[in-house]
């Protein structure tokens, strides 16, 4: 039997009112957020705001996340935080604080903010490329149990898809994807078809996502996240030997096994963001196991030699 999990979307809802009225059809909206780009497509067949009125309201959601969440925004809430200012309580940071936390639970630690420290002294966060002496790591994970530096990398894109789709459902819009380097999918596309999102082949080399496919998943219609997690495209070789961008917590070390991306579908992007994390962490055959035993979550496992598929993640 699965367990139903929906952590993060009932808290993000809370934070959007509704509306609706006005026929505009499918509209589009690009830009540039959280170091990349962004892909918004949304039926506004039903939405009570213009084009122009949308925009604006996603642009000031996605701005609202980079003033609270990015770590090279050194004026953000979050790095102020991290450098021991003392701050006014913030009711969105404090929403993912405690989404985080949940995840930390359930993944007995494998998924875990607080280690930023960690990332740092690997050469993943916001520093250089280095490694680390075993003294440094064990410093590190001390630091980490105090809980004073954090990093939503692991978790950001999937809560800012899901910040704009709450804002979208607030005008009215039913039928989007919203792509934010992750995705949040829910409805139709202009053609009237379950929206499909293609699975990037985890090979060197392989930096242009939608360049190379290993799979399709196909909506079924419902409200979903979509979120991909790999090691092949962020990592550093030293003396010979490659390192993962992947950090374990729990060792300290980045991970070792032959899990090269996990593609999770979840019923929001936030979930999918830290699952895949998660399941990166604690390599395919324990992801799957988790998957299998919760429902409502599906995922795709691809290692070196072999692809793992959850029982319902292609219909």
């Amino acid at each position: 039997m699965r367990v139903n999990i929906h952590i993060a979307a009932a808290a993000i809802l809370m934070l959007f009112a509704c509306g609706c009225e006005k026929k505009n059809g499918y509209q589009v909206f690009s830009g540039y957020a959280q170091g990349g780009t962004y892909r918004i497509t949304a039926d506004l067949g039903n939405c009570r705001l213009d084009r122009s009125e949308l925009a604006a309201g996603i642009d000031s959601v996605l701005n609202r996340v980079d003033s609270c969440f990015s770590g090279y925004n050194r004026n953000s809430y979050l790095s102020r935080r991290n450098r021991g200012e003392t701050l006014s309580p913030d009711a969105l940071f404090d929403t993912l604080v405690s989404i985080s936390e949940r995840f930390k639970e359930l993944s007995s630690g494998a998924f875990d903010v607080a280690s930023a420290p960690l990332f740092d002294i690997w050469g993943f966060g916001f520093t250089r490329d280095s490694l680390p002496p075993e003294s440094a790591i064990e410093a590190a994970k001390e630091l980490c149990k105090e809980g004073k530096m954090l990093n939503f990398n692991a978790i950001a894109q999937g809560f800012t898809c899901d910040l704009v789709a709450a804002y979208l459902h607030s005008a009215g819009v039913r039928n989007m994807l919203v792509d934010i380097g992750e995705i949040y999918c829910e409805g139709v596309n202009a053609s009237g078809r379950p929206w499909s999102i293609g699975i990037d082949t985890p090979e060197d080399g392989n930096n242009v996502p939608g360049a190379s496919l290993s799979g399709i998943w196909r909506s079924d219609g419902g409200s979903h996240g979509v979120v991909t997690s790999g090691n092949y495209r962020k990592f550093y070789i030293h003396d010979g030997h490659k390192y993962a961008h992947t950090i374990d917590p729990r060792t300290g070390y980045p991970v070792e096994h032959d899990l090269l991306s996990a593609t999770v579908v979840a019923p929001d992007a936030t979930s999918a963001d830290a699952l895949a994390t998660f399941f990166m962490v604690v390599g395919a055959e324990e992801a799957l196991s988790w998957v299998e035993a919760h429902y409502g979550v599906e995922a795709c496992l691809i290692c070196a030699d072999t692809t793992l598929v959850s029982s319902g993640f292609y219909r």
